[in-house]
């Protein structure tokens, strides 16, 4: 890729990202290219390296080997530049406790150079639009983690970035807040805005992201879109609920007939039978039903099955996507390191 169309179309281009913390190679050459305006999913269970390639993006740690750009600006060279153009939510608030989210949300607007009645008038804004408006004078203290998280998003966008880095936003939300979380994210693509997103939640990287990249232990492991990567591990299946359970061994021969796939056959404690059948052939599905029906076998119900992401990320890296300590936790015995960087 050319320099004048890593520019004009990418907002993150890293290649062969490398970070040491002594002995631990906490990222072991990444490669990332994600286009302007979209939603671009780093999953992985904690410990695989999704937030030190954040934190090294966002200029906040070194790169120990590797070159990112940022909007074709270069990440080590060009920091100061780059840090006009991002926005960073972590995984835990970085609000003032002792302030309340309007008094948090004008001194950071002020921080960045607003005026007095700028800042009010930003503050006011964020509120409203992060529902928080309710609760804008109350202590931090009194606020729940959905609220707080959503004041975070909220200070980080003061500048309106053109880039996004949300590390893990909704770890620890109730299913409620996640999805307003979600509704959120959603918005800010709308509006113009690029999303980096690290999550180890599958769903989460399913509903909202364009392109997935799956980390493991420091390492890329594989990249695509969801329905991309659920494709490497299998075809889709067609579910059949059968009216009568007696029928089950009969429609089993006729898929097996029919498709060359031996269906599995699931017989419920309540007397219904399920036959799952692997499909190669998006076509074969037709003809399943067409044989079924001429044999005078009915059908409840009716569904297609794609494989999950959970499936995806066994098949890659062995084991299934459980939250796990790791090489992330290196990081944060380096807390000075990044704060050194973050100065610069």
């Amino acid at each position: 890729m050319t320099k004048t169309s890593t520019s004009h179309e990418l907002a993150v281009h890293a290649t062969g990202l490398v970070k040491h913390f002594k002995d631990v190679r906490a990222v072991d050459g990444i490669d990332l290219d994600v286009t302007r305006g979209s939603i671009f999913g780093l999953l992985g269970p904690n410990g695989a390296g999704k937030t030190t390639v954040v934190r090294m993006l966002a200029t906040l740690l070194s790169i120990t080997d590797g070159h990112a750009e940022i909007f074709g600006l270069d990440v080590a060279r060009q920091p100061h530049q780059v840090r006009q153009l991002i926005g960073v939510t972590g995984q835990y608030a970085s609000v003032d406790e002792k302030l309340t989210a309007r008094e948090n949300l004008r001194l950071f607007a002020r921080i960045l150079g607003q005026s007095g009645g700028q800042a009010k008038a930003t503050a006011d804004d964020l509120l409203e639009r992060f529902a928080l408006e309710e609760a804008a004078n109350r202590p931090l203290a009194n606020f729940s983690g959905g609220m707080r998280r959503r004041l975070d998003l909220a200070a980080s966008l003061i500048s309106r970035p053109p880039l996004v880095f949300l590390d893990e936003p909704t770890t620890g939300l109730d299913p409620r807040t996640r999805g307003q979380m979600w509704d959120t994210i959603r918005e800010l693509v709308e509006g113009g805005a690029t999303i980096l997103l690290t999550t180890q939640y599958l769903d989460e990287a399913d509903q909202l992201a364009d392109r997935i990249a799956v980390v493991d232990r420091g390492t890329k492991v594989a990249e695509g879109t969801s329905n991309e990567l659920k494709a490497m591990v299998g075809d889709a299946s067609l579910q059949l609920t059968l009216l009568d359970p007696d029928e089950a061994d009969e429609a089993a021969r006729i898929v097996d007939r029919v498709t060359g796939s031996v269906a599995q056959d699931t017989r419920a404690a309540h007397g219904t039978a399920h036959l799952t059948v692997p499909m190669a052939n998006a076509d074969d599905a037709g003809d399943v039903l067409v044989a079924l029906r001429h044999a005078d076998i009915g059908l409840a119900a009716i569904s297609v099955a794609q494989p999950t992401l959970d499936e995806v990320f066994l098949a890659l890296t062995g084991r299934p996507a459980e939250p796990q300590s790791g090489l992330d936790d290196a990081a944060d015995e380096f807390h000075d390191e990044l704060q050194m960087e973050a100065s610069r």
